[in-house]
Formats: structure tokens, sequence, C-alpha cells
């Protein structure tokens, strides 16, 4: 395994696994599997409706609590202060454990202000050991990083071959925040796991696509924690380190880059508003899974 060094100094698995869209009813043999393999970080949040299931197989593992970087995300109806702080706390008791390794406020909507202001608190205590945000782009990113009292350590974003993000990874690297993807594969839109591009470099490392993405991720200096429900890939995903991308295939997957969304983009009012709706669809509901 790899690993990264936060800005406060916490190191951070480059590859972890992640649980968005894996359902409650399969996510505990998943994450043990997952944990069987030899992952040792992996990624949840409020929104995907199975951290005590994520907590469950932890404690069944039989890994040891303090080897297992564990990540969860606020939800932006327990924005606010004290319903953020009050949220973390309930993430920590579905999930058994007494301290998060990363918690990040998962969209840039609403009062992320004052739900920072409790991460804050949270860290301070030691409750939480890493603290970050998920989706923000780089003005909202920058506004925190400068205005708040801690700067976030982590951004966890949309990056793929359609959707490099370069822009977004200097300002991250200026303000030493660390970029992790989400759909590191694009979740295979537009063709990404059958490209002629990716699977010629595949071929001649012995790799698939998917490998061949995952490596490219790793020497942009970008953490990756893709998600599947078989064991097999599980391992795939994970038999990334035994290789090296050229510079003139790095060059060629650069190539690729639509520089636009394969989803949706945070910055559209239309965008907004249906994360509102779903906002008001979902109080009080106890299942389900939401958008990244």
């Amino acid at each position: 395994m790899e690993y990264t060094t936060l800005s406060n100094g916490v190191k951070m698995p480059m590859v972890g696994y992640g649980v968005y869209q894996v359902s409650p009813q399969e996510c505990e043999r998943c994450v043990l599997d997952a944990l069987g393999a030899g992952y040792r970080s992996l990624d949840t949040a409020q929104s995907y409706f199975n951290e005590a299931q994520v907590g469950s197989a932890i404690r069944r593992s039989g890994v040891p609590r303090e080897d297992i970087f564990l990540t969860t995300k606020v939800w932006v109806e327990h924005y606010g202060q004290q319903a953020a702080r009050a949220s973390v706390l309930d993430s920590m008791e579905k999930l058994g454990v007494d301290y998060l390794d990363l918690v990040l406020l998962h969209q840039p909507f609403a009062d992320y202000y004052g739900a920072w202001r409790a991460l804050e608190e949270l860290y301070d205590e030691g409750r939480v050991r890493a603290i970050g945000v998920s989706n923000f782009y780089p003005d909202r990113l920058v506004d925190l990083a400068i205005f708040a009292r801690i700067r976030p350590m982590v951004n966890q974003v949309e990056i793929h071959p359609y959707h490099q993000q370069a822009e977004a990874l200097k300002w991250m690297e200026k303000y030493g925040v660390q970029p992790e993807a989400w759909a590191p594969f694009g979740e295979g839109r537009g063709g990404l796991f059958t490209h002629p591009v990716l699977t010629d470099i595949g071929r001649r490392h012995g790799r698939t696509a998917a490998q061949v993405m995952l490596r490219w991720h790793l020497q942009r200096g970008v953490v990756v924690i893709p998600k599947s429900t078989h064991v097999e890939r599980m391992r795939e995903n994970l038999d990334v380190f035994g290789f090296f991308l050229s510079r003139e295939e790095m060059e060629a997957i650069a190539a690729l880059d639509k520089k636009q969304s394969a989803f949706f983009s945070h910055q559209d009012p239309n965008m907004v508003e249906w994360f509102v709706e779903m906002v008001e669809q979902r109080r009080g509901r106890q299942g389900g899974s939401a958008a990244e």
C-alpha cells in the first residue's frame, strides 16, 4: 500500500474501498470481503444508509480498529453547527467506533460554515483525526481554506480520465488539500473500460483498463476509493502498485480529458434546486441511496 500524508501529519492509504450504492443488505458482506482482500481504508457516508453495516463488518473482521482508516460524510440536512455535531456523533454510534479518521462535508450547499465549525470542534476534541470536504469547487474550497480556522485536509471530488480536474488540483495543492476521487472510473461512462488508449496501455503492462486508470490517479497524487461488490474485482483494484506508467502513457491519458462532469455540475442552479428537493423528500427516511 502507498500512503499520503495529510497536512496535519495523518497518514491516509492511497487506495480505499467505497460503499456508495452498496445496499445495506449486501454492505456487510462486501466490507468483510474488502478487508479480507487487504483494504485498510473504508469510505461511507450518512446518505448511503449503510454505516451500521460497515461498523458491523469492521467488528466481525478481526482487523484492529487502529489499522483501519475510516471515513464518513455529513449530509446536507444535518448542516449547521449543532446538527452537524450531533449527526457525526450519531454516525460514530452507528459505526460502533469512538473516533473517526476522516469526516467530510458531503456537499457545498446550505450552512456548510456552521457544519465546518462542528468538525473543527470534533477535531480539537480528538474524536476526528482529519476533516475535509467533498464536491467543493475551487472557489468554495479556497473560500473555506482562507476564512475557516482549520483548513480542509481532503477534498473528495469527481476525477477520472474524462474529467481530470487539472485546475482544481492546482488549487488543492496550493492550499495543502489532498485530492480524493469518487467515481475514479467515471462509472465506465463513455466506454472508459474499453477505451483503446487505456486498453492498449493495459496490454503493455499486462493490466486491465481499470488498473491503468487507478495507476494514473495514483501517479497524479490522487487518492482513490473504487467500489465493487465482487471480491475478484476488489483484489484487482488493489493490485495497482506493481507497475508504473511512463510519461508518454500519462500524456496519452491526459489527452482524453473532456473537462466536464460525466454526471452533473454543482454550480448549476437547477442541480442546487434538485438537491433541495431531494433533501426534503428524504427527511426522516431510513433507507435508500444518494448522489455522490
